[in-house]
């Protein structure tokens, strides 16, 4: 597969064409902000997986990255993006093109192979950039991206609330119809039983009847059992059936048999999403959450453009706080391109062990290790981390993940992360041009005050 050409802007018109920069606003936020994102470096780091050769040359990564950056800045879904990009002129020249066209030019499932292909590591370069965006902009100086409040919070996964009645029931009905699919004749599907068994278990949960709901769930796991020992004599000595349902019937034996504290490896909390992990929020309102832990380090003081989001990562296998740091830090440096001058924690974080060149840099909330007073003055900032998380989750699709897999957990943060810097220097860019605009009319106003205010004769 052959590299990714990249749009060039001619400058040449079209005689049944429009060029966007003739019916658009060359003063609008976005276009501004395209004009200060250095495409050429994306299109370098990411367009280092492709080697040229024989096949169908990749889409622009203009039009690729610019689509994911309107999507993760507007939290907006890949079927969304892909039809306002039709209609949006605005849009299309973030994205590279020179004349307004009429088409989509690629396919919504595009976007999902372009992401997987990056993975994690390449798409850090979109974090990044804007962040050197926010440098060439004078929203921030560099000098505030090396120190960072660190935190981390739960990106729930798009999944139902498990339990272990719905997981019975529904581990049954996908091998059910697996092995209609391959020609299996089960003994019995319990399509109808099975389904009035979960009905009257949740009713009963509901009613605080456990000892009946109980019931039904022993009813649920036997049938599902049954299934499985059927599936299992049929397709004894076959390799190729084997392959098919060794994934299922791995999920399915470990939906039945597991409890909680068992200590037995890892609980499935969703079939089609066996990465999803338990982590406790210790909250009445929530007392769990499903997803994956995601740690987020943010500038310490407030820059002109705002509170920028330095790193984010995801972090599987439920760390402790304190774990994470040696994980986290280095990849901050990393991105940042400077060693990391001070990093402020929650109580979560004690016990970090880091070694020396982080180990006095770290100051961690109710410490008792002596500090001096400007050290005590900005650890009254280290609760400004929450209110990012809290748009994260709320404006830039990080509350609920919809990509799949353990990449996907990956990739929605480091983008969650990315839309809302960029959202936070297009908010810079209208704000500086409103204010420039209010010199300009103050400028035209003030010598006619002048000459209202001056004497006569």
């Amino acid at each position: 597969m052959s590299k990714p050409k990249e749009p060039v802007q001619t400058g040449q018109h079209d005689l049944f064409r429009a060029r966007l920069d003739q019916i658009i606003d060359m003063k609008h936020p976005l276009v501004v902000l395209a004009q200060s994102i250095d495409w050429d470096f994306l299109a370098r780091e990411i367009g280092a997986l492709y080697r040229d050769g024989p096949g169908y040359p990749p889409l622009p990564t203009r039009l690729m990255a610019g689509l994911h950056i309107i999507k993760y800045m507007d939290d907006l879904s890949d079927e969304e993006v892909c039809r306002r990009f039709v209609e949006n002129p605005y849009y299309q020249y973030f994205c590279g093109e020179e004349f307004f066209r009429h088409d989509l030019p690629l396919d919504r499932s595009s976007m999902t192979r372009w992401r997987q292909r990056l993975g994690e590591e390449k798409m850090q370069a979109l974090l990044q950039e804007s962040l050197a965006c926010a440098v060439r902009l004078g929203a921030a100086k560099p000098s505030e991206f090396t120190q960072v409040v660190v935190d981390t919070t739960v990106q729930e996964k798009n999944i139902a609330h498990p339990t272990d009645a719905k997981l019975a029931y529904r581990a049954r009905e996908r091998l059910v119809k697996l092995a209609r699919q391959h020609g299996l004749r089960l003994r019995q599907s319990y399509v109808r039983v099975g389904k009035k068994a979960l009905i009257k278990q949740q009713r009963y949960a509901h009613a605080k009847q456990f000892k009946r709901a109980r019931r039904e769930l022993r009813k649920l796991k036997t049938w599902l059992g049954r299934v499985i020992r059927d599936i299992e004599r049929q397709i004894a000595g076959d390799a190729a059936l084997q392959d098919i349902f060794r994934r299922e019937l791995w999920q399915a034996e470990r939906v039945r048999t597991q409890k909680p504290r068992d200590g037995k490896g890892r609980h499935v909390y969703a079939l089609h999403a066996p990465e999803v992990e338990c982590i406790g929020k210790g909250k009445s309102h929530k007392p769990w959450e499903f997803g994956v832990k995601v740690s987020v380090a943010t500038t310490i003081k407030r820059s002109r453009g705002g509170q920028f989001v330095v790193h984010a990562m995801a972090l599987p296998g439920k760390p402790h706080d304190g774990h994470t740091l040696r994980t986290v830090l280095p990849k901050i440096e990393q991105l940042v391109g400077a060693p990391v001058q001070r990093v402020l924690t929650d109580a979560g974080y004690r016990g970090h062990k880091l070694p020396l060149p982080w180990k006095f840099k770290v100051f961690v909330d109710g410490q008792k290790r002596r500090m001096t007073k400007a050290i005590k003055r900005l650890m009254k900032r280290r609760a400004a981390v929450e209110p990012v998380i809290g748009h994260l989750k709320a404006e830039h699709r990080m509350g609920r993940n919809y990509l799949a897999h353990r990449m996907g957990d990956a990739i929605n943060a480091i983008l969650a992360a990315a839309g809302y810097n960029f959202r936070l220097l297009r908010r810079f860019i209208a704000q500086l041009l409103l204010r420039l605009i209010q010199i300009w009319l103050f400028g035209l106003a003030q010598p006619r005050q002048i000459m209202a205010t001056a004497p006569q004769g």
